[in-house]
């Protein structure tokens, strides 16, 4: 196949014999295609079943409620119930982390879109209908709704916080080259295929039992428990798997499960509440969008000297997850770049808008994009290739004097620079630019950009204590083998990677994995699944588990013929013991006979991370996954269209566990960045209403949208140095930086227009933003 013709990728062959490498499908892969997975709203519905639906001012998004009549509401047909924060027997709370996120408002409401009761009813539509009913009236105060209006307030919702490595303002004065400037990055909507939903189920004495679409069973278990005034033991999360998450279930989806509960304690019946698409926009948070104000310093072939750089995210009416999203925005704003010295800053301003959360990638995102808006900007002021500015900032290797991040962490496994050259060749990036400068000559109106940018990404959580996992085995003596752990299936393959791992460690068919849905009655005080941390913590976790059944089984098998322990091999679904072959079953079911346990806890606590935030200073992540893409974009100067028409990219997953779930979420997260950045546009109004709240006004990319010609390989790595789960890297939220390299390459498309010309492109780079920036590159 020639290099001009489109092609997709192609998964490699496993190079292992077992279960860890192979190319699986994703356990619910044939049940979704055949339309049969079972999500929530798929659960048989028991009987005497309420709904609920949230009830909000329409109008107003910040002041005091001066009116609240719900007589019209209760007299509905089919409501059985009316609650407001009145009927809340605990704290009316569901924030993760600072407070100031009351289930139900009282007294004042500080966004457009918040609770302030819940209706249940016979049924959704009765439910839905009778929430419209409410007479209610706010004394409406001006809302602060940008980050522009949050800045004017003054009003943070957590204090400044930053890093400074040397003397950022004495290095940029002294500089050969200097500038200054401003980006604006957008928000993003997750928009999940399954939105917000719960089914609580009351049981003996109080109990709860609570299905949620949840990233973190545990902490939707600790906050029903308080709310309803109950032991945490009393309440009970389950979640078999989500239609996506993104991060906009990690903390959010609290208080949709803490009003099910508060119903089905009310009612003594069961309650499901179900979001529709325009509530569940309107009421749950985004990706933090930011204003980014930046001074640097470079010599003239383009190395950089100092960056002083401050972001200001828009926050919302609280803190939510905002301290370790905006904490990240400042890890990885060095992107894969050495800053001499550096200042970077972030304020996180509060505004009258729903909190915003987290979302994949958690504020990594927005650094990076800063990082590569500067390596553009140097570039084309100094008439440079993008590609040799980005190559001569790379962190350099071990006792360069360039490989120690601006927060104090060395950067010791640095594959950065050999990942760029890789795909640089693989490419055929400098051959496609010189034919991108070709068309650009030869074509008024249409103009192609091309741009290869790297990602480095730090994985661990940045708040110590999050970074562990439980796991719970159970092998049945016919040989099947149960897996129940902390993390949580939101279509990633989570699951499917974890059941790999005790398959393998056992020697058997991955067949004869039975996976369950993580509960909290299995598996407690989990913590949530995000930071592209769920196969590391939760895949060591269940390794433990297995392999403390096996030196079990072991054992009994030196017992019973006679064998030392070298001797015993589990392989191929049975158990070679000595000059013996017995199956994986026979064994399983001789434990039994003997009275030796075959179910066992696993528990993993990933080492090394030191982080001390206060002073600044320690380790705050195990290792970096890399990666990189070379995207060739057109755009019409016309209308401001653009078309991507290639994406190549290598990514770095180590020793992967699975091959074709890697790719899957390389692809996914590539089109997911490619959407914040080119399509998806958040527009709230003066008064602080969301007006994109469904997919006819929030455009999210379609299939028509992904490049005809998208290739992904992953680095032939040897694995990884540090000791994850069968050396493998951490795949979930890397690839969705990639997509930065379509942001770079409009901006080398517009640039072409007028050589030494920075573009004034924000982000998302949508057809209107590409028009204006075309535009301005036409005005002296």
């Amino acid at each position: 196949m020639s290099d001009t013709q489109p092609r997709r990728t192609h998964i490699p062959a496993p190079d292992v014999d077992y279960a860890v490498g192979n190319a699986l499908p994703h356990d619910s892969a044939a049940w979704q295609i055949q339309g049969n997975a079972r999500y929530i709203d798929d659960i048989p519905e028991p009987a005497n079943l309420l709904h609920m639906a949230p009830g909000h001012a329409p109008n107003g998004a910040k002041g005091r409620i001066d009116k609240l009549d719900l007589d019209a509401v209760r007299a509905a047909p089919g409501v059985a119930a009316v609650l407001t924060a009145e009927d809340i027997p605990g704290p009316n709370e569901c924030s993760p982390s600072f407070g100031g996120d009351p289930i139900l408002a009282q007294g004042a409401i500080n966004f457009h879109g918040q609770v302030i009761f819940a209706v249940v009813a016979e049924s959704h539509d009765q439910a839905r209908h009778a929430a419209r009913l409410a007479d209610i009236e706010v004394g409406a105060e001006a809302p602060a709704v940008s980050v522009d209006d949050g800045l004017r307030a003054g009003d943070m919702v957590l204090p400044d916080y930053q890093f400074l490595t040397g003397t950022p303002e004495d290095a940029i004065t002294e500089a050969g080259h200097r500038a200054s400037g401003i980006i604006r990055v957008g928000g993003q909507e997750h928009f999940y295929l399954e939105g917000q939903i719960a089914l609580a189920l009351p049981g003996d004495g109080g109990e709860m039992h609570v299905h949620a679409s949840t990233q973190h069973p545990s902490e939707v278990q600790h906050l029903v428990a308080a709310m309803l005034k109950l032991p945490e033991a009393a309440v009970v999360c389950e979640c078999r798997r989500m239609g996506g998450g993104f991060g906009g279930k990690e903390s959010q989806a609290s208080q949709w499960a803490c009003l099910a509960a508060l119903g089905a304690h009310v009612t003594g019946r069961a309650v499901k509440i179900r979001l529709d698409r325009d509530d569940d926009m309107i009421m749950t948070g985004k990706r933090h969008d930011v204003l980014v104000t930046y001074n640097y310093g470079h010599d003239a072939k383009g190395r950089l000297a100092a960056v002083d750089v401050a972001f200001d995210a828009r926050c919302g009416h609280s803190a939510d997850l905002s301290l370790g999203v905006c904490d990240r925005t400042l890890f990885h704003t060095d992107n894969a770049y050495f800053y001499p010295h550096a200042r970077i800053l972030s304020r996180r301003v509060r505004t009258n808008t729903v909190s915003n959360t987290a979302f994949r990638g958690f504020g990594g995102p927005q650094g990076m994009l800063f990082a590569e808006r500067m390596m553009d900007e140097i570039a084309i002021r100094l008439g440079l290739d993008p590609l040799d500015v980005r190559k001569r900032n790379l962190y350099g290797p071990a006792k360069s004097g360039r490989d120690v991040t601006p927060y104090g962490m060395k950067v010791a496994d640095n594959i950065a620079p050999s990942v760029v050259r890789r795909l640089e060749k693989t490419s055929r990036y400098r051959q496609r630019r010189r034919a991108v400068r070709a068309f650009n000559k030869a074509n008024r109106f249409l103009k192609k950009g091309i741009a290869l940018t790297p990602v480095k990404f730090g994985i661990a959580f940045t708040l110590k204590h999050l970074n562990q996992a439980g796991a719970l085995v159970h092998v049945y003596t016919d040989g099947s083998v149960q897996v129940n752990h902390g993390g949580t299936e939101m279509g990633q393959g989570l699951y499917t990677k974890v059941a790999q791992v005790v398959a393998e460690e056992f020697g058997i068919d991955f067949a004869h994995i039975q996976i369950t849905a993580t509960k909290t009655d299995k598996v407690p005080n989990t913590t949530p699944t995000a930071a592209s941390s769920g196969s590391d913590l939760n895949g060591m976790a269940a390794k433990r588990a297995a392999g403390a059944i096996k030196d079990r089984m072991t054992k009994l098998a030196c017992q019973l013929y006679q064998a030392g322990r070298g001797e015993v091999q589990f392989a191929n679904n049975r158990v070679r013991v000595g000059a013996r072959d017995i199956s994986f079953a026979e064994l399983a079911k001789s434990c039994f006979l003997e009275r030796v346990s075959l179910s066992a806890t696993g528990y993993f606590a990933t080492p090394k991370i030191t982080w001390d935030r206060e002073t600044a200073t320690g380790q705050p992540f195990l290792y970096f996954a890399y990666g990189a893409a070379c995207s060739e974009v057109t755009i019409d100067t016309l209308t401001g269209e653009m078309r991507v028409d290639r994406v190549d990219v290598l990514h770095d997953v180590g020793k992967s566990l699975n091959p074709a779930l890697d790719i899957g979420q390389i692809e996914g997260g590539f089109v997911q960045g490619m959407g914040w950045l080119t399509t998806e546009e958040l527009v709230f109004d003066a008064a602080g209403r969301l007006l994109t709240h469904a997919p006819s006004t929030y455009k999210i990319p379609t299939a028509s949208d992904v490049p005809e010609d998208f290739r992904i390989n992953l680095w032939q790595s040897k694995g990884n140095k540090e000791p994850t789960i069968y050396r493998s890297k951490a795949v979930g939220e890397p690839p969705i930086m990639l997509a930065i390299s379509v942001f770079s390459a409009i901006t080398d498309a517009v640039a072409s227009l007028r050589p030494g010309r920075v573009p004034q492109l924000d982000a998302p780079a949508t057809p209107e933003a590409i028009a204006r920036a075309v535009q301005s590159m036409r005005v002296d």
